[in-house]
């Protein structure tokens, strides 16, 4: 295809951080481009910006604001603008918070008047609309792989729902009026003009006033990827160019880091003391923990992230230092978040700002996203009797953890760190100070284990070396770690025939490998062993009363064109999870089938489907050697003892009974005939 070649380009909010980088080198390297900057010059933009620009014969300003139709529809007549780089928007997390209805005013009614004048003058050949990340809402902290482009929407702040309801009259206005637009998607961006809002420049600013309260906060996600200015700059470039209408592009980078670890680097530079200059304050109302974008799109057209982060972060502190005044007075913008002074609902006062790890203390001990460190000064405050530490949040087993514990009034906070990161998991402890860990992350794969089989590396990194690596930090520090593991680790065999009632004990060494998801389970149970603060859950097939759950076994097979019919064991959540933490609550180790007693075939799971939820529905049989032509990895089946179990809780029921009980009664249907 060839490349693109624009003569007369608006950039909207052009004196802006991301926009002005963009404009400096487009009007540098493009000489026989005329580039028109529309901003109206708000707190966030400088006319400074734009310095190595002002003096260019291909380079014109104007004042005003995209909210204008008819400042726009002139603009574009008058300046004859055949592409359009719209980058104006209010992007701030925490003001979104506080003052919404600007945001939906700015990012979607200021793209709408630009999109239909674009569609007026019927004269635009390329509209790149400028998103974020953050409308794909928050990363799995177990994903292996990035969201890619055609990832689902899943905004979860004022401002990311705005960005989001931008780009869908952006598609809109693509497919209905023809309109060459296309869309882009990216990470934090970093370097110089940035306004101190954002967490970088906020930090470097407070480092050069050498204030003592130096401040971390819990803003923007946990787990973030950064990306130098000019390298985004070049990435806008080369999409101008190469870029194909129609087509959205993450411009992404897989090198991620903590907002600790960007506070410590920081300090570094400076010659500070992180103990002594990093304080800890309380986190905005919701906070997603992670965005991790698939960039693999943009890299075909020949990007890639050019600058180091060392590089580009000492480059960022240089011209701070070089430039103290650029913004002027930003005092009010170095707070912690400031807007949220004015939410209704949260209260805050001057005592709040700077509060030191050592004195601090929650209101709500299991509030999500805060860091909570305990007070080492308030002797009155009682210690509770347990507090779980969770790993596997985005996780179906995960999260409902975090829901029966909330139900049982038991303290918990869910893992900030990556499993395979030894510092993050030291950090997380240190931080909630657990009496257990519950561990429920892993990779099965998506949509099902086959994706094992071409990820073995990732699978490896997640499902042993993090597991083992959990344990490891559990054991330093005198902690039983609840491990949720697997029983897809055996198959029927002579010792253990179909339909014999004769089960797998805990004792018995697993006999399949056929995935590699099972390979890697049964490698990692082995070495737990050798942790005598470990408990093993071998759960199979899970099931659960919430049948629109992609990922219960019923829902499964119930959407399957064709499903085997082979009796196995399986772990009904309803009935076993709140057993797995009166486990904890025990201290119980070693491994355990944890299944209810006896197996039901799929057949029979689908008889109680039809009797109870769906009178009308049919499946079809095949059989296993019919199931290979379609499967990449064969899957495990058998029958597991489940009487250790069953010992330690008499009550436990059998599965076919649990069926009836836990999920097919609460969700059955009334017919009429």
């Amino acid at each position: 295809m060839a490349a693109y070649k624009p003569k007369n380009v608006l950039i909207t909010g052009a004196a802006g951080f991301i926009a002005s980088h963009v404009a400096n080198r487009l009007i540098r390297n493009y000489p026989d481009y005329k580039i028109v900057v529309l901003d109206k010059l708000d707190y966030c933009s400088n006319l400074k910006n734009l310095r190595p620009s002002r003096s260019s014969p291909n380079f014109k300003f104007i004042k005003g604001d995209i909210g204008s139709a008819d400042l726009v529809n002139f603009i574009l007549l008058t300046e004859c603008i055949d592409t359009i780089m719209h980058f104006a928007a209010q992007t701030h997390v925490d003001n979104s918070f506080g003052n919404s209805f600007e945001f939906t005013k700015n990012n979607i009614y200021g793209t709408h008047v630009l999109l239909e004048a674009c569609k007026v003058t019927g004269q635009i050949k390329r509209f790149i609309h400028v998103s974020t990340d953050e409308v794909y809402g928050e990363t799995d902290e177990d994903a292996l792989v990035g969201n890619h482009e055609a990832s689902q929407l899943l905004p979860t702040n004022p401002y990311s729902a705005t960005k989001a309801g931008a780009e869908m009259l952006v598609m809109a206005y693509g497919r209905s009026y023809g309109l060459p637009v296309i869309t882009t998607r990216g990470n934090n961006v970093y370097g110089p003009n940035q306004f101190p809002e954002k967490l970088i420049p906020k930090f470097i600013l407070l480092a050069m006033r050498g204030k003592s309260l130096f401040q971390f906060m819990g803003m923007g996600p946990t787990c973030g990827s950064y990306l130098y200015c000019e390298d985004v700059a070049e990435a806008f470039e080369i999409i101008l160019h190469k870029g194909e209408v129609g087509h959205v592009y993450n411009i992404g980078t897989d090198k991620e880091r903590r907002v600790l670890d960007v506070a410590m680097d920081i300090c570094s530079l400076f010659s500070l003391d992180p103990n002594e200059v990093i304080k800890f304050v309380d986190n905005r109302p919701f906070n997603d923990q992670r965005y991790f974008l698939d960039d693999q799109k943009l890299k075909n057209l020949g990007w890639s992230e050019c600058t180091a982060w060392e590089e580009g972060l000492k480059k960022t502190m240089e011209w701070y230092v070089s430039n103290p005044e650029w913004w002027g007075d930003v005092s009010g913008a170095l707070l912690p978040h400031p807007r949220m002074l004015m939410m209704p609902g949260i209260e805050r006062n001057s005592s709040d700002v700077g509060i030191t790890a050592s004195s601090y203390v929650p209101n709500n001990p299991v509030e999500k996203g805060m860091v909570i460190p305990v007070s080492k000064s308030n002797s009155s405050a009682q210690k509770p009797r347990f507090k779980f530490l969770i790993y596997g949040r985005t996780g179906w087993i995960g999260g409902l953890l975090g829901k029966i514990c909330e139900k049982q009034g038991i303290p918990f906070e869910y893992g900030k760190g990556r499993l395979q990161e030894r510092s993050q998991l030291l950090a997380d402890i240190q931080s909630v100070k657990p009496t257990h860990v519950l561990n429920a992350a892993g990779v099965t794969g998506r949509p099902n284990v086959d994706w094992c089989e071409s990820h073995k590396p990732e699978t490896i990194r997640t499902n042993v070396v993090g597991t083992l690596t959990l344990a490891d930090v559990c054991r330093d520090h005198g902690l039983l770690m609840l491990n949720f593991a697997t029983g897809c680790i055996f198959e029927y065999d002579e010792a253990h025939p179909l339909g014999s009632g004769v089960g797998f004990k805990e004792e018995d060494k697993p006999n399949f490998i056929g995935s590699f998801y099972s390979k890697t389970k049964a490698m990692v149970e082995e070495l737990l062993n050798e942790y005598d603060n470990v408990c093993t859950l071998r759960v199979r097939m899970p099931i659960s009363s919430n049948l629109a759950n992609p990922r219960n076994f019923i829902t499964k097979i119930a959407r399957y064109d064709k499903v085997v019919n082979i009796p196995n064991s399986m772990t009904i959540l309803d009935e076993l999870l709140p057993i797995s933490i009166e486990m904890a609550k025990r201290n119980l180790g070693g491994i355990w089938n944890f299944t209810n007693p006896g197996v039901v075939s799929h057949n029979e799971i689908l008889e109680m489907y039809k009797d109870y939820i769906d009178p009308n529905f049919k499946w079809v049989n095949f059989t296993l050697d019919e199931q290979a032509k379609v499967i990449v990895a064969p899957r495990s089946n058998n029958e597991m003892d489940a009487s250790k179990l069953k010992n330690e809780f008499p009550e436990l029921l059998s599965i076919k009974e649990s069926l009836i009980k836990y999920v097919f009664e609460p969700n059955k249907k009334s017919f009429t005939a």
